[in-house]
């Protein structure tokens, strides 16, 4: 993960947006304890404060869980709701961006179509 102190994203977002791209890529498993904010906050060099804001959004949504005295884990079941957020957030507002961004570019749907279904993952 990288923390970009010039983004226009603020930090306690790059760190909440960072984990759950590492949950989602199998960096972090489900059930696995992930750093305490300190520990993070050491890490990438950021103010522990921040690190626990950006774990807070993930407790609040249910990615990550506190056993008080022994630290935070990833929930079961984080990784299934972190993709299926990010899947809805690019059928929606992406595949609109593309679009839009394409008949900019003189672009048809078709070649669009076409592309994708050329494409290579």
């Amino acid at each position: 993960m990288h923390i970009d102190e010039n983004s226009l994203t603020p930090i306690f977002a790059q760190v909440a947006a960072g984990i759950q791209e590492d949950i989602l890529a199998g960096r972090i498993l489900e059930g696995e304890q992930v750093p305490s904010t300190n520990e993070f906050a050491s890490i990438y060099g950021i103010n522990p404060a921040t690190a626990r804001k950006g774990f807070n959004i993930l407790v609040d949504s249910g990615i990550i869980y506190k056993k008080r005295g022994i630290g935070m884990f990833v929930a079961e079941g984080a990784r299934e709701k972190i993709a299926s957020k990010a899947k809805e957030e690019l059928l929606s507002t992406g595949i609109a961006e593309l679009i839009k961004k394409a008949a900019e570019l003189g672009i048809s749907r078709q070649e669009l179509i076409d592309k994708i279904r050329d494409a290579e993952v």
